[in-house]
């Protein structure tokens, strides 16, 4: 009840972070929309009594039109900073011998470039609203130009890229509300239900500051990137709680956590006058957050996992949705802010596809073979409690009968016999259905078990428990079976001492049997199968039925392992 609280008020909070960023981010892009101004991305200041370009931000729409580092300004916002000499064809007035007035003479002005004094002053003031035009030339150009050829380059910059930016805001809005709606309604699958809300903002989020990016406020783009790395937080944090086993979850929490500083990091370094990361580096850092969560989350996919597929599509179906989502904020944060907004459209494109033609069709089989396994184990049970229910009224109550007309007669040979039949149709029952296990619980139904087992074994059976909670009864139920399965192998095909460890918590149940027998082989499973021998697949279908890792395995040194670990969602 404990662990159940914790995780809905986790849940909540995760949630409720997760809309105050999308708020946050909202009122950032609208501030941005109304009181923002165009940037083009550069720095002006003096060098030697020059006005020079000092700096000019990568991505920014300056870089973009070649405007470089240490170019010299001849003018900004229409305001002429340094003159160059030009010819000039001045009007003397006077006329020649026949009275026509004579050509306007080439004249040189100045006659070297001068710089036209500014104070530090006016120069902020100039500044102060922006650069809206830009006359540059380059230092060697200065040096080597002439009044008839001066290399100047202009540029102009006016408000349509953070008016371009309303367009991706508005798509960032609907993409937020529209995903929150579609993931609540299960449509990208019962594993990403509980992350709608972080996942839509961390996808939305991108969009939602783009006029923060557009906008030439002072650390708008810092607060920005800020806002995005902080909107991946909730989803990275939700992802690395579905990562199934608590050492790798905690390992992926602090490489998520050192990613997220490391962005943060680079976000307050000095990489420009607001100090952004910007380009491929920004996308990169932010995008990792999240991504690593995701792919944790999703598990490693090899050879074995591709093969076990075939009888766990539900698996490889949730690994697929939680890779996704991991990604996905990654392609939103490398869209750029043109009409069709790739790459993001692309890759939502690919992914209904993917939905439409590979993610359903294997749904539709993972939810078949799912109902199947769980009929199989439904109809397994209710037939072991059927025959129990018939031994135990019938032929036990007529063996005792049977025992007391006995030793009536004075047969205690036939008593006796009756006696040993009885007990051995009393363990048989047990066997089918063990009523410690419903009243006590797992635990002391593994110590009936042990002692059970162990006069069979020749050998010593250990059982080390630490249950201080009892899971649900399906999972008890699953843990017996299992153990009785596992335990009977060993004695079967390994040798003791064998080990039984179990323990139980709020966090969830774990198993291990060990043995010291020669171990079993890699084609166990199928050639058991091929034989009629389905132990093992029992134990997998149960596993998989209430949700645990069934882990079977020969150490290196012998001996036959058998691990299930179980956590409640």
């Amino acid at each position: 009840m404990a662990t159940c609280y914790r995780r809905v008020v986790s849940h909540r909070l995760r949630d409720g972070i997760a809309i105050a960023l999308a708020v946050l981010a909202i009122s950032a892009g609208v501030a941005a929309l109304f009181f923002g101004r165009a940037d083009p991305g550069i720095q002006i200041g003096r060098a030697d009594d020059q006005v020079v370009v000092q700096w000019v931000s990568g991505g920014a729409q300056a870089h973009r039109d070649g405007v470089l580092p240490g170019m010299v300004v001849v003018s900004v916002n229409g305001v002429q900073l340094l003159d160059l000499p030009h010819t000039e064809y001045v009007d003397t007035g006077q006329v020649d011998a026949d009275g026509n007035a004579i050509e306007p003479q080439p004249s040189i002005t100045p006659s070297q470039p001068t710089l036209i004094p500014i104070s530090d002053d006016a120069l902020a003031a100039l500044l102060q609203d922006g650069i809206s035009s830009l006359e540059t030339i380059e230092p060697w150009d200065l040096e080597r130009g002439s009044a008839d050829a001066w290399l100047v380059r202009d540029y102009f910059y006016s408000d349509a890229e953070l008016e371009a930016s309303a367009f991706p805001f508005a798509f960032g809005v609907v993409l937020l509300l529209a995903g929150v709606w579609l993931l609540r309604t299960g449509f990208g699958g019962s594993q990403l239900q509980p992350l709608a809300i972080p996942l839509a903002t961390a996808v939305a989020a991108p969009f939602l500051v783009s006029p923060v990016d557009a906008a030439a406020i002072p650390g708008a783009r810092t607060i920005a990137s800020l806002i995005l790395i902080a909107a991946m937080v909730p989803l990275a944090e939700g992802l690395s709680r579905l990562i199934e086993r608590e050492a790798e979850r905690r390992f992926v929490a602090r490489i998520v956590g050192i990613a997220a500083l490391v962005a943060v990091a680079a976000a307050l370094a000095t990489t420009g006058s607001d100090g952004v990361p910007v380009g491929a580096v920004r996308v990169l850092l932010i995008g990792a957050i999240p991504l690593m969560a995701g792919v944790a989350a999703a598990g490693p996919v090899g050879l074995t996992r591709l093969q076990a597929a075939q009888q766990s599509s539900g698996r490889l179906l949730e690994s697929t949705e939680l890779a996704v989502a991991g990604a996905t904020p990654l392609f939103a944060l490398a869209t750029g802010r043109d009409t069709y907004l790739f790459p993001l459209s692309l890759w939502l494109a690919v992914i209904a596809l993917a939905g439409r033609f590979t993610i359903k069709p294997l749904a539709r089989l993972a939810t078949r073979a799912q109902l199947q396994r769980d009929l199989i184990v439904a109809a397994t049970e209710a037939e072991r409690a059927r025959v129990a229910a018939e031994i135990h009224d019938d032929a036990l109550q007529e063996l005792t009968l049977l025992v007391r007309r006995l030793d009536s007669a004075g047969d205690a040979e036939g008593a006796e016999i009756a006696r040993t039949v009885s007990d051995r149709l009393r363990a048989i029952c047990g066997d089918l259905r063990l009523p410690i296990l419903d009243d006590l619980g797992v635990g002391p139904a593994l110590d009936w078990l042990v002692l059970r087992i162990e006069r069979l074994a020749g050998g010593e059976v250990r059982l080390e428990r630490a249950d201080g909670t009892r899971p649900p009864p399906d999972v008890e139920l699953a843990f017996f079976r299992i153990a009785q399965e596992a335990l009977s192998n060993a004695v079967k095909h390994g040798q003791p001492p064998i080990v039984v460890r179990y323990r139980a918590t709020e966090a969830g149940a774990s198993l291990s049997i060990d043995d010291a027998g020669p171990g079993i082989p890699p084609d166990a499973g199928r050639a058991a199968e091929a034989e009629g021998h389905f132990g093992l697949l029992n134990m997998e279908q149960r596993a998989q039925q209430i949700g645990a890792i069934l882990d079977v395995r020969t150490w290196p040194a012998g001996g036959t392992h058998v691990a299930l670990e179980w956590r409640p969602r």
